[in-house]
C-alpha cells in the first residue's frame, strides 16, 4: 500500500484522511490548526509539524485546503521535499486558472501532478464513497489508483490535462447549487405564504423532480439544522469560481449571478461554516 500525506483535515480532509487509512495505506495528516490532524490518531493516522515533514517520503500527497491561495502557500515549501517518484493528487475545488497555475508550480519542481476534484460531501468522504473526476498522465494513474479506491466509490478519468477535471467538477457544482437554490426557494415561498413547508417536499416526493439530496437539504431547511457536510462559504466561493469558468467558456451567467447573490447573501449574514442548506435564510 501507499504511504500517503493529507494536506488539509477540515470536513473533507479528515474524511479522506480516515479512508484511506481503513484502506490499508500509511497515513500522514497536516493541517494548519494542529487541533484536527491530532483528532485523526484513533485511526491510525500520524501528523507532521509542518508540510514539508508532513511530505517527506510520500509517494502521494493530497491537497483538500479552502482554496488555491491556501493550496499554494502549503505546497510552496512542500514540492522541494517531495521524492523525485512523488505525485501531487490536487483535490481541492480551486477554478481553472488557479488549476494552470499549481500545475506548472508542479512542474518547476518536476513533481507528477493530478487535478483530482471530488463530488461528495463530508460523508461520502467519511465512506469513501467520493466521486473522483481525474485529469493527467496516462502514465500517473496506475501510481495514484490504490488512493483513489480508497477515498471513493468510482473515478472518472477525463483526461490527460490538468484542468479537464475542474471542468466536469464546475458543471456538477453549478446543478448542486441551483439544486439547492430551488430547494431553498420552494421550502421558504411554501412557508411565507402561510403553509408548511413540510407541504412542499411532500408534494414532490417519488415525483419526476424529486431527489434524495433536496429532501434532506429541504428537511435541514425546515428543522434550521446547518450542521455542516459543505459549508455555505465554500458553496460561494465555488459560485464565483463557476461563474468566471462561464465568462472564459461565453457561457450566459445570469442564473449563475442571481444564486451566487443568495449564497453571499446568508454567507454575509454569519452562515459561512454553516451548512450549504442555511442559504434558506438569505429567502426569507
Amino acid at each position: 500500500m501507499a504511504r500517503v500525506t493529507v494536506l488539509g483535515t477540515g470536513l473533507m480532509g479528515s474524511g479522506i484522511a480516515r479512508s484511506l487509512a481503513r484502506g490499508g495505506h500509511q497515513v500522514t495528516a497536516w493541517n494548519r490548526s494542529p487541533d484536527k490532524a491530532l483528532d485523526l490518531a484513533d485511526a491510525g493516522v500520524e501528523t507532521a509539524g509542518d508540510p514539508a515533514a508532513a511530505v517527506r517520503g510520500a509517494h502521494v500527497a493530497l491537497t483538500m485546503l479552502f482554496d488555491a491561495d491556501a493550496v499554494e502557500d502549503v505546497m510552496k515549501p512542500a514540492l522541494p521535499a517531495m521524492d523525485a517518484d512523488a505525485v501531487w493528487l490536487q483535490c481541492a475545488t480551486v477554478g481553472l486558472d488557479a488549476t494552470a497555475r499549481l500545475a506548472r508550480l508542479a512542474d518547476r519542481h518536476d513533481v507528477g501532478f493530478v487535478d483530482a476534484p471530488v463530488l461528495g460531501t463530508r460523508q461520502p468522504a467519511e465512506q469513501g464513497k467520493l466521486i473522483v473526476l481525474a485529469a493527467g498522465p496516462v502514465g500517473l494513474r496506475e501510481r495514484v489508483a490504490p488512493v483513489l479506491d480508497a477515498i471513493g466509490s468510482r473515478t472518472v478519468w477525463v483526461g490527460e490535462r490538468p484542468g479537464q477535471g475542474h471542468r466536469v467538477k464546475l458543471a456538477a457544482n453549478s446543478w448542486v447549487l441551483s439544486l439547492i437554490g430551488a430547494t431553498a426557494q420552494g421550502v421558504a415561498l411554501t412557508r411565507q405564504l402561510g403553509l408548511d413547508p413540510a407541504l412542499f417536499l411532500q408534494t414532490i416526493a417519488g415525483g419526476p423532480l424529486d431527489c434524495e439530496y433536496a429532501q434532506s437539504k429541504g428537511k435541514a431547511m425546515i428543522a434550521g439544522d446547518f450542521a455542516p457536510a459543505f459549508t455555505l462559504g465554500g458553496a460561494a466561493k465555488d459560485a464565483a469560481l463557476i461563474i468566471e469558468a462561464m465568462q472564459a467558456a461565453g457561457c450566459d451567467d445570469r442564473l449563475m449571478q442571481a444564486l451566487r447573490a443568495q449564497f453571499d447573501a446568508a454567507d454575509q449574514a454569519g452562515h459561512g461554516a454553516d451548512d450549504i442548506a442555511a442559504v434558506v435564510r438569505a429567502f426569507s
